[in-house]
C-alpha cells in the first residue's frame, strides 16, 4: 500500500498533523519526517517490534545502531552511562544541529538499538518537526536517514516515496531540506574522541569546541 503524504510546515509545524504522526508513532508504526539535514525515520526506539520494522524497512544490517533524536540536553544525558565531559562540551556549542555523538547506553536503552554494541548515537536536530514529534510522543523517536541502504539519502519527499512510500504507513511532507552533507558523528570514549562522519560539522570545528 502506498503511503499517506501530508504536508507540513518545517517552520511552523501544524499541531494536529504532529499529534497525528505521533499517534503512530507511539502505536509502533515508522513515520517518514524532515530534519534539518535529510528526511528521517521516526519510530519509538523503546518498542521492538518498531525498531525491527525499521530495519527491515531501510535493509539495515541489524549490528548497525539506529541514531536516537532528542529534543534536549537533559533528555540525552537520561540516556547515557558515565556521561564524558567532552559530551556535554560539544552538545553545548552544537546542539540542536547536525551533531551526533556516540556514547555508552544505560540499560533504558535497548540493546536492539545500540546494534548489540551498547553504543547509542544521539542528537537533538535543529528542526521543529523532529522537535515536535518527541515533544508529542514524550520523549525521543529514531532518526535514521530515510533511504533503503546503500541508496542515496532523500532531502525531499518526492525522492523518499520513490525509494519508500510502500514500505511506510505515512509521510510528512516538509518540502526541500537543501541537504547536502548529513550530521558529523563523534565517537566519545572517556576523554578519547574520533569523527566516525564528517558532515556538516569538521573536525577543525570540533577540535576547537574540546579545546
Amino acid at each position: 500500500m502506498q503511503a499517506e503524504v501530508q504536508k507540513i510546515s518545517a517552520e511552523q509545524p501544524e499541531a494536529n498533523t504532529i499529534q497525528y504522526a505521533a499517534s503512530l508513532i507511539m502505536r509502533g508504526q515508522v513515520v517518514g519526517i524532515p530534519t534539518d539535514t535529510y528526511y528521517g525515520l521516526a519510530s519509538d526506539p523503546f518498542n521492538l517490534a518498531a525498531v525491527e520494522q525499521v530495519y527491515s524497512i531501510k535493509g539495515r544490517p541489524e549490528k548497525k545502531a539506529l541514531p536516537i533524536l532528542v529534543s534536549s540536553v537533559e533528555q540525552a544525558v537520561a540516556l547515557i552511562r558515565d556521561l564524558p565531559d567532552s559530551f556535554l562540551k560539544l552538545a553545548q556549542k552544537f546542539w540542536p544541529g547536525a551533531l551526533t555523538l556516540v556514547v555508552d547506553a544505560t540499560n533504558r536503552i535497548p540493546l536492539k538499538v545500540t546494534g548489540n554494541s551498547g553504543r547509542v548515537a544521539l542528537r537533538w536536530a535543529n528542526s521543529k518537526v523532529a522537535n515536535g514529534l518527541v515533544e508529542a510522543c514524550g520523549g525521543p523517536i529514531t532518526g535514521t536517514s530515510a533511504n533503503i541502504s546503500g541508496f542515496p539519502a532523500c532531502s525531499n519527499a518526492d525522492q523518499l516515496i520513490k525509494q519508500m512510500g510502500d514500505r511506510l504507513p505515512l509521510i510528512l511532507d516538509g518540502g526541500e531540506t537543501h541537504a547536502t552533507l548529513a550530521s558529523t558523528i563523534v565517537d566519545l570514549r572517556g576523554d578519547q574522541w574520533r569523527i566516525v562522519r564528517e558532515g556538516l560539522l569538521s573536525e577543525k570545528d570540533i577540535r576547537a569546541a574540546l579545546q
